[in-house]
């Protein structure tokens, strides 16, 4: 099965496994399963942590893409179909994350499960969404 990782789930995968539920640590091991990981979740660490939201001790960020390579996961770019059908996904209440929302769009276009512990993204399955944590 094909899965997206949601940039929560990234940054846990490459440093803190601890915070992962036993299911999304299952898939992410699961050799039989593709793991897809966004260049919107690279350009989401890099934006937040430019403005001090997140902070990494002992990782440069700019190792995220090769570290994500290394645990074997494939990295997906923003293509033009989900950067102009974007508009389709609708807006919901509470919900206004730019990074989560293309996030959510990418996992539906391309078919793929999102893998994240965010609940507020439990309304999008009307819209395609499957999730997974």
């Amino acid at each position: 099965m094909k899965y997206l990782l949601d940039t929560h789930t990234l940054i846990w995968a490459v440093q803190d496994t601890k915070k992962l539920s036993k299911k999304a640590k299952d898939i992410i091991i699961d050799e039989n399963n593709d793991i897809y990981v966004s260049t919107v979740s690279f350009w989401e660490i890099a934006l937040k942590t430019s403005i001090k939201k997140f902070s990494f001790n002992n990782l440069d960020i700019n190792d995220f893409p090769e570290l994500s390579r290394k645990m074997g996961f494939k990295i997906i770019e923003l293509g033009e179909q989900a950067s102009i059908t974007f508009h389709k996904l609708p807006r919901k209440a509470g919900h206004k994350d730019p990074f989560d929302r293309m996030l959510i769009w990418q996992a539906i276009v391309n078919n793929f499960a999102f893998i994240s512990k965010d609940n507020s993204m439990e309304q999008y399955k009307e819209n395609g969404l499957n999730l997974v944590w």
